[in-house]
């Protein structure tokens, strides 16, 4: 059963998440965290900036990791089989259509009405990271967290895998002077 609500999880981001990975976000959000439960938002959030950081289309690289969280190994190649065919499908079907028809009206207002919802629905997911590195790092050090990347990533042109790697290394060394300093305390004891 779990196999099988993976495969749909997994396909219906992938036909639904029109406009390419970053559309699709939302939706597996939607499926694994609200829906299924299988990850919770902060396990979310870990795997898609470490997503981000990896060469490749972030929703085959997070259907990937979640179905082996899920199920093992076969669910990782069940995962990742459910986010790449609905790709196949409509690169074959759907673009040979649309292609002999991209120069009449309904398909130029179907594509662009797509692409608000599809900024909506980053938007929401986007509020929502926001309010929870609120949650943890207090609104001074999330928004000064979110300036300091924008400057890097939009102005100085650095790419977000980057980034991001920097920001995980220096939680990490944060995480661990703690321990370090409990370490050379408990020696003088």
């Amino acid at each position: 059963m779990k196999q099988w609500q993976l495969f749909l999880s997994f396909f219906s981001t992938g036909m639904l998440g029109y406009g390419g990975g970053p559309a699709s976000i939302p939706l597996v959000h939607k499926e694994v965290v609200v829906k299924h439960k299988w990850l919770t938002d902060e396990d979310f959030s870990d795997i898609l900036a470490l997503a981000n950081t990896l060469p490749g289309p972030i929703n085959t690289k997070m259907a990937g990791y979640i179905g082996y969280r899920v199920a093992g190994y076969t669910g990782m190649l069940n995962a990742v089989l459910a986010s790449i065919i609905p790709t196949i499908i409509l690169m074959i079907v759907i673009l040979t259509t649309l292609t002999s028809l991209k120069d009449q009206p309904w398909v130029q207002g179907m594509t662009k009405a797509v692409l608000p919802v599809v900024g909506v629905m980053m938007a929401v997911l986007t509020w929502d990271f926001i309010s929870k590195s609120k949650q943890g790092l207090g609104w001074t050090a999330a928004i000064i967290l979110i300036i300091v990347s924008l400057l890097f990533i939009e102005f100085l042109n650095i790419h977000p895998g980057i980034v991001i790697a920097v920001l995980l290394a220096a939680a990490i060394l944060k995480k661990d002077k703690p321990k370090q300093e409990q370490e050379k305390g408990g020696g003088k004891a």
